[in-house]
């Protein structure tokens, strides 16, 4: 007897509210992210419309089977983690932090995967109770980590610098390597990790930028950098996406019948 599965695990990529032409409201997810998700983590890709006007959490864990936190150019708001507004915090998305902080929340003590990248990463040190910096290179002796501006998207996410993990931690485990290239492409960072934060991952400078939640059931890694941009061919995106793949058809075998054939 042999057991017989058609579906793919679905994973929820976490959209971002843009304006269109400057004026045409949008909920959008970049190419690369559906591209990983399919490709790599062997899933199948849903862009999520983050607002609880349209969605709520209890809906998204039902329909998901994980979910990728993406990069985004709008920060978690200050008031999330206890500190005033200001210019240096840039723009915000208020409706994403709504879905994403609980979601975030939800997935860790329930066991359902996810995976955080860049804004993500950043989330999900506040939804644990941590607090954020809101332009790590003015910390002395931190190092610019926001992309050149107005270079080629391959010059924006080319290779910059090196990443650390901790010896026999979980991403040396999973790289194979105590160090590997990443990009950088963020402004804000990690200033204080949350309750049960581990920081795995740190980039020459001392800035965090590899994390999970300690003590989790579930698959809950994230970075800093961008592991979407060539994903299929990049030896550190791709171990990190076929992880969380292996983990969303984990959760989904053991929340759907599986039709048994002789």
């Amino acid at each position: 007897m042999t057991r017989l599965s058609t579906h793919r695990p679905v994973i929820g990529i976490i959209g971002n509210h843009l304006m269109v032409n400057d004026r045409y409201p949008a909920h959008s997810a970049g190419t690369m992210n559906s591209t990983a998700v399919a490709d790599v983590a062997g899933a199948m890709p849903l862009i999520i419309p983050t607002d609880p006007r349209f969605v709520s959490v209890d809906e998204l864990l039902e329909a998901c089977d994980g979910f990728l936190l993406t990069g985004g150019r709008p920060n978690v708001h200050p008031s999330e983690y206890g500190a005033e507004e200001t210019p240096a915090y840039g723009a915000f998305d208020r409706a994403r932090d709504a879905i994403t902080l609980p979601l975030i929340r939800a997935c860790v003590a329930r066991g359902q995967p996810f995976l955080g990248v860049c804004r993500g990463f950043q989330e999900i040190n506040v939804a644990m109770g941590g607090t954020l910096h809101p332009e790590i290179r003015e910390i002395p002796g931190r190092m610019n980590h926001r992309m050149p501006p107005d270079a080629k998207l391959e010059e924006q996410f080319a290779l910059r610098h090196m990443v650390r993990f901790t010896e026999g931690g979980v991403f040396h485990r999973l790289m194979g390597a105590v160090e590997v290239m990443t990009n950088t492409l963020h402004g804000q960072g990690i200033l204080v990790p949350g309750e049960r934060i581990v920081i795995d991952g740190h980039a020459p400078d001392g800035t965090p930028e590899a994390i999970y939640v300690k003590g989790a059931p579930g698959f809950t890694l994230a970075v800093q950098w961008h592991p979407e941009w060539n994903a299929a061919a990049d030896p550190v995106s791709r171990p990190l996406f076929t992880a969380f793949g292996d983990a969303a058809r984990d959760w989904a075998a053991a929340r759907r019948p599986v039709r048994r054939i002789a």
